[in-house]
Order: C-alpha cells, then sequence, then structure tokens
C-alpha cells in the first residue's frame, strides 16, 4: 500500500465530520500537491511524497504515544479515531503548494560543482505553520478547541513561538503536547539520519 492509499484508507475510515468530504476533494484536486509535494526543502520528507509520508508517519507514531497505559490512565488522554486522525494527518496541511521544485549548486568530491535539484520555499500564504493549518482545515471543517490548539502548536519548542504560550497550551490541552511529541518521532526518527 502507498502512503496516499494509506492516507486515504485512515482518512475515510476515520474522518467522518461535515466538511471532510469537501476536504479531502481540495487535497486530492489539482489545486493542491498535497499528495506529490515534499515535506520541507532539504531535510526530513525532501522528496516527492515527502509530506503524505510525513503525515502518515505522525499518525502512527501519535497512535501508538497514545495507545500506552500511562498516557490513557495517568494523563486522561483519550481521543476519539477523528480526533487522531485529523490531528495527525491534516497537521501540516499547511505545506500545501509551498515547494517549487529548482536547482542549487554543490562541489562534488571531485572539486567540481554541479546543479542538482531541490526545493524551495515559495509560500503565497504567509500565514504563519501551525496556525496556517488551522486556518485551511476551518474553512472546510470545523475543529474542536483541542484539535485547533494541538495542529496550532505541533512543532512544540522547536518553533518560533512564544515558549510560555506553547507551555500554557501543552498544559491546557494535552493533545497538543501528544501531535509534538508525535511529529518530532517521525522527523527525527522515522524520517532522520540515524
Amino acid at each position: 500500500m502507498t502512503k496516499r492509499e494509506e492516507f486515504l484508507s485512515i482518512y475515510n475510515e476515520n474522518i467522518t465530520r461535515k466538511g471532510a468530504d469537501k476536504l479531502l476533494q481540495f487535497l486530492l484536486s489539482d489545486s493542491s500537491d498535497f499528495f506529490y509535494a515534499p515535506c520541507s526543502t532539504r531535510f526530513h520528507g525532501s522528496y516527492d511524497g515527502g509530506l503524505v509520508e510525513h503525515c502518515v508517519n505522525v499518525y502512527h507514531c501519535l497512535k501508538d504515544y497514545l495507545s500506552r497505559d500511562r498516557v490513557k490512565t495517568t494523563y486522561n488522554m483519550n481521543y476519539s479515531e477523528e480526533t487522531i486522525a485529523i490531528s495527525a494527518l491534516l497537521h501540516d496541511v499547511c505545506k500545501v503548494n509551498t515547494y517549487k521544485k529548482g536547482t542549487r549548486n554543490v562541489k562534488g568530491e571531485d572539486g567540481v560543482w554541479r546543479q542538482v535539484p531541490t526545493y524551495e520555499f515559495n509560500d503565497k500564504l504567509p500565514y504563519g505553520h501551525g496556525e496556517k493549518s488551522v486556518y485551511i482545515i476551518s474553512g472546510f471543517m470545523r475543529l474542536s478547541r483541542e484539535e485547533s490548539f494541538a495542529i496550532r502548536y505541533h512543532m512544540g519548542f522547536s518553533g518560533t513561538e512564544d515558549k510560555r504560550a506553547i507551555g500554557d497550551t501543552f498544559e491546557m490541552f494535552p493533545l497538543a503536547f501528544a501531535l509534538s511529541v508525535a511529529d518530532m518521532e517521525a522527523t527525527y526518527y522515522l524520517e532522520g539520519k540515524i
């Protein structure tokens, strides 16, 4: 099963909220590069299809984290399958249509400069990162407050947000912390160079 097929299967099985079908139509349309976009310019998922792969990886990491007994009983993190799928699969929808193919010069081991393919960041809707994902999703379907904060602060302390706001969010909305952990796990361990 490809990552695209896996994404569609998880989405269709779990996300049934009003407007979810319209959001999926947009992601599948010619107006969106979601299923073939990279996830970054040169780091994790910097290849065709990297974005959808990352979102599926985050979903599995979040499911795994939330399945732990301690997380369920001690921290009382019990979320619906729909909330888990929305938060993980759509947290980086802000990256749709923001990367363009280009080239850059790289000096090889032989000392010769060569042009290599790369991606360039070209955001036509510069609305931030997590907040842009919330904005895009909200144009199609309603998010709960916890889903909104989880998606908005999924970068955790690695983002550029006010650190106090991140800590407050993690205290008030535990899903935000869990999604941040899942995002970092997928980025650095599943997709990184370890």
